[in-house]
């Protein structure tokens, strides 16, 4: 019988896996995001982060910064967190095209990998994580959607092993 319940869930995963949105879904909508315009300037954020459950396990604000040279940007993010702890991580971006961006960040392990269509990026990724006081490695499927030329949604799916084990979700506006 647990086998059978493990049969049906590594199915249902893999539905649901072979039923995720495409970035091509978004190549027509408007307004197009380069984030070499969005992410200029001053921002702030407000999100939470759930586990695989469903619980918010934490809520947070943060304040941004980015500036671009060329094709070369960096985002300096400054996180809040309801407990009270704080959090910085600066990204380094690259627009490698038309519609791809890599971004670097020392919690970020090697390269995260971006691309655009239309009001939506799509970043994937492996971010380093402490977790009982060690580091601990989940891999982000991270999906940016351009609401207005002011105003941003972000939703991420984390997994570890192939297995969702939370989400986050935030806004993101313009100062």
């Amino acid at each position: 019988m647990k086998f059978l319940k493990m049969l049906v869930a590594a199915s249902a995963l893999s539905f649901l896996i072979g039923c995720s949105a495409n970035i091509e879904d978004y190549q027509g909508e408007q307004p197009q995001l380069k984030l070499e315009e969005f992410f200029n300037g001053e921002l702030v954020a407000y999100g939470m982060v759930q586990d695989y459950s469903g619980k918010v396990i934490q809520r947070f604000r943060a304040d941004l910064k980015g500036t671009w040279n060329g094709n070369e940007g960096v985002l300096d993010e400054q996180f809040y967190y309801a407990d009270g702890s704080e959090q910085e991580r600066i990204w380094y971006i690259t627009k490698t095209g038309e519609n791809s961006y890599e971004g670097r960040a020392s919690d970020v392990k090697g390269v995260a990998e971006g691309t655009t269509a239309g009001n939506v990026l799509n970043w994937s990724y492996t971010l380093i994580i402490e977790r009982d006081g060690e580091p601990f490695s989940v891999q982000l499927d991270d999906w940016l959607y351009l609401v207005d030329e002011d105003n941003m949604i972000n939703r991420t799916q984390m997994y570890k092993f192939g297995l969702p084990v939370g989400e986050i979700t935030l806004y993101i506006g313009k100062k």
